[in-house]
């Protein structure tokens, strides 16, 4: 076995553990920490139990125990055996065990102390998956409390060593070179407009002609990867494979190992490749400079896979792929410059995740708080309230964020709480847990959105993968127990998405709403647009238009059944603004979804009130049926300094407004004086008493007969009255304490207008003669006296006045 840099550093690491509990161990890529630490420490003196080591993806996991067991030339299972979601080899006699993250938490949570285990191997720790976290937190509370002979490694590819050794109480720190081959890098840059496919299949065609050796090329996803083989087509003297996690066992081997015929290895992979495998025979590496990674949306409460620009880290990892066994050149489709535009680190998977299966399992841990445990970076507090509540919709955790029976059955299912608690749920195991895997498992069944036609492909696919899923669809199954309601693939999935339940907004059925409130798109071609309702399972994109990625049919009474307790009947009422009435409405909704709606037979008088108020409140004060007498009193509050605008009435609306409308479905229907009398009562009588002294509502002529004043004329307060009638009137009459002239506006004995005036004793002395004379000839019956000042006021004719 050829030498590695890691071996000139494992006597340091025996030492470290022999005289304490932990330790850090940074190792560049290439040094051969994943496959050599573990078996320098099956003859250590405190060894005498099983060493787990843990790793990010279930490919690496399997190909690091095989490359181990080639090594000891053992078949994998024997001494080195692995433990992944859909596969596991391992024995009695097995010492040391590759897993992944997930299964270790598992483990931790069956058995804290961790009985016959000697030691943990966290591998590739800087990667900062939420499992690696939450499996070195347990790992460390397990080992204060419980294991303190419990040696735990932290292993790091890049130079953060001192973080976590700050983490587990001051460990040594232990630092190996790397072994790498002179590198080049060329940025070659790509057309911001051409699809990244093309530029891909560009650059791989150019390495193939202008390079020697395998080329590996990291695209974001496996559809850009079927899109770039289909570009490439078959190339003379090359091999084509695919890598990424959809894959069976045995095509992934096929891309890491090197090709016994000779051929020219050619790799297209997701970031999958970037860390833990060496691929034999790679020289070239060709970087798209994308990923696409899991981003949780708080706003949305689901997880979407996001196709972002991949971290200068990444970009560094992946280049170095390259010069692993021999000097290499990593194309880059980016200029140089654009380099320090991109983030350093990808963020810890912590920070942004659906914390829910981690606040649950904290819950079984005995840990209220998931804070309490030891991180390097804590959950963030708005992420733990959010997965509460959903645990808590789930009938999980208690108010107290304790588990439930429910919670802990949930908690021993190898799954999401969402689809534990749909698996519990259900009539059918069978069909729940094989809906449980299908979602689980990407590419199971193709890429159709129709979960019925993916399942229905699935049970026919006879090939490695599909047989190992489902083997563990059927071990989920068995571990459900008995009892639940949901028989149908829809049934199963609103069990584990009940806010993701859609109803069609639009004829094509591209448009959905959801119980949750969000909006989804589906594509308008494809047959499950044809339906009224949807339970969705997979969404990705934005929030406000989340395009479907899986779902099944639903019907409304499977619906109704379900989710009978979930459905409310909301009792309103609008309003119409022609007619200025209300309309009483009952409405059945789950979520923000309308199941139905029509009149209101039994409708509350109060809510009817409220919509009356609302009404006017929102369209303004003028919907009300103003009597004269109000806007009368309006006008001469203003004149007054008592202020009745729109903007105040509104602003006080409901103090004065609902006893009006109470009973009532219609405004015009409020009786008439209400208003006034309503206004009289705002005011309160002390104000009602100023309006009367400075804006008095009527004016006394001479004669005794009383006169409205308008307070509203353009010109000022107003009369309008008989000339007769202020006959023996010398001052002109003023109202206010500013003492505001009246306009006059004096008409004759048949009411037409002949003189408006502000300045009645200039009036007199001025222009009535002229408007005497001509008032005699018409009206002769009447007194047109020389001296109106001084003559007597009188309504009557001269001949009715004489018989007085």
């Amino acid at each position: 076995m050829s030498t590695l840099p890691i071996h000139a550093v494992l006597p340091d690491l025996l030492a470290a553990l022999a005289a304490g509990p932990t330790a850090v161990l940074v190792a560049p890529p290439g040094a051969g920490k994943t496959t050599a630490v573990a078996p320098a420490l099956i003859g250590a003196r405190w060894c005498d139990g099983e060493i787990l080591v843990t790793s990010p993806r279930r490919l690496a996991a399997r190909a690091a125990a095989e490359r181990m067991a080639a090594q000891a030339g053992e078949p994998v299972g024997r001494t080195f055996g692995y433990a992944t979601r859909l596969d596991t080899k391992r024995s009695a006699a097995t010492r040391v065990t590759v897993l992944t993250e997930g299964i270790l938490t598992a483990r931790l949570q069956d058995d804290p102390e961790l009985a016959g285990v000697s030691a943990i191997l966290f591998d590739e720790v800087h990667e900062r998956s939420l499992d690696g976290d939450f499996g070195l937190a347990l790992a460390l509370d397990a080992q204060g409390g419980l294991r303190p002979d419990l040696r735990i490694v932290a292993m790091s590819a890049t130079l953060d060593g001192a973080r976590f050794a700050s983490l587990m109480d001051g460990a040594p720190v232990i630092e190996s070179a790397g072994r790498s081959h002179p590198l080049e890098l060329r940025h070659i840059g790509r057309s911001a407009d051409g699809r990244i496919e093309d530029a891909v299949a560009a650059a791989v065609r150019r390495a193939l002609s202008e390079e020697h050796g395998g080329v590996l090329a990291f695209l974001p996803g496996v559809a850009e990867i079927e899109r770039t083989a289909e570009r490439i087509g078959d190339v003379p003297g090359v091999r084509l494979h695919r890598l990424h996690g959809s894959l069976d066992p045995a095509a992934q081997r096929a891309a890491i190992h090197g090709e016994p015929d000779g051929l020219r290895k050619l790799v297209l992979a997701t970031s999958i490749a970037e860390t833990s495998l060496t691929l034999n025979g790679i020289r070239v590496v060709i970087d798209s400079g994308l990923a696409r990674r899991p981003r949780y949306d708080r706003a949305a409460g689901m997880t979407r896979l996001v196709t972002e620009r991949a971290s200068q880290a990444s970009a560094t990892q992946r280049a170095g792929r390259a010069a692993r066994q021999q000097p290499g050149v990593a194309y880059r489709l980016w200029e140089a410059a654009a380099t320090a535009g991109t983030p350093r680190f990808d963020p810890p998977e912590i920070l942004e995740a659906d914390l829910s299966a981690l606040v649950l399992a904290c819950a079984m841990w005995g840990v209220a708080d998931p804070r309490a445990l030891r991180w390097l970076d804590p959950p963030p507090e708005v992420a733990v309230a959010e997965a509460r509540a959903r645990l808590s919709t789930l009938g999980a955790i208690d108010d107290a964020g304790r588990p439930t029976a429910h919670g802990r059955r949930i908690a021993t299912l190898p799954m999401t709480p969402r689809l534990a608690h749909m698996l519990l749920e259900a009539g059918d195991k069978r069909l729940a847990a094989e809906i449980a895997v299908l979602l689980q498992e990407r590419g199971l069944g193709g890429p159709d959105a129709d979960l019925e036609v993916r399942l229905r492909r699935w049970r026919g696919d006879r090939s490695a993968k599909a047989e190992s899923a489902r083997a563990l669809a059927r071990r989920w199954a068995g571990m459900a127990g008995r009892g639940g309601a949901a028989e149908s693939i829809a049934a199963c999935v609103a069990l584990a998405f009940p806010d993701r339940l859609a109803r069609r907004r639009d004829a094509s059925g591209e448009r959905w709403v959801s119980s949750g409130g969000r909006g989804f798109r589906l594509d308008a071609t494809s047959p499950l647009a044809r339906v009224e309702w949807l339970a969705v399972a997979e969404t990705q994109g934005m929030a406000a238009g989340a395009r479907i990625l899986s779902a099944a049919a639903i019907e409304a009474g499977e619906i109704e059944t379900l989710f009978a307790e979930r459905i409310v009947t909301h009792r309103t009422a609008s309003f119409d603004a022609a007619t200025g009435a209300v309309q009483p409405l009952r409405e059945r909704r789950i979520g923000a979804i309308r199941l139905s709606s029509g009149p209101d037979p039994q409708a509350d008088a109060a809510v009817l009130a409220a919509a009356l108020v609302d009404g006017v409140r929102t369209l303004g004060i003028a919907m009300l049926p103003w009597s004269d007498g109000a806007l009368a009193l309006r006008t001469r509050a203003a004149f007054a300094g008592v202020s009745l605008s729109d903007a105040d009435l509104l602003e006080r609306i409901d103090e004065w407004l609902p006893p009006l409308v109470a009973g009532r479905r219609r405004l015009d229907a409020i009786a008439p004086g209400a208003l006034t009398d309503a206004l009289r009562q705002l005011i309160g009588w002390d104000a009602m008493r100023q309006i009367d002294r400075l804006a008095p509502a009527d004016f006394t002529s001479p004669a005794g007969s009383t006169h409205a004043i308008d307070y509203g004329a353009e010109a000022g307060p107003t009369v309008e009255l008989r000339v007769q009638a202020l006959f023996g009137l010398a001052d002109h009459p003023v109202v206010g304490d500013r003492r505001v002239p009246l306009v006059l506006s004096l008409t004759s004995p048949a009411g037409r207008p002949i003189q408006t005036t502000r300045d009645l004793p200039g009036f007199w002395q001025g222009s009535w003669r002229d408007v005497a004379r001509e008032m005699r000839g018409r009206y002769p019956r009447h007194p047109w006296p020389e001296d109106p000042a001084a003559a007597t006021p009188t309504l009557r004719t001269k001949n009715a006045d004489a018989r007085r």
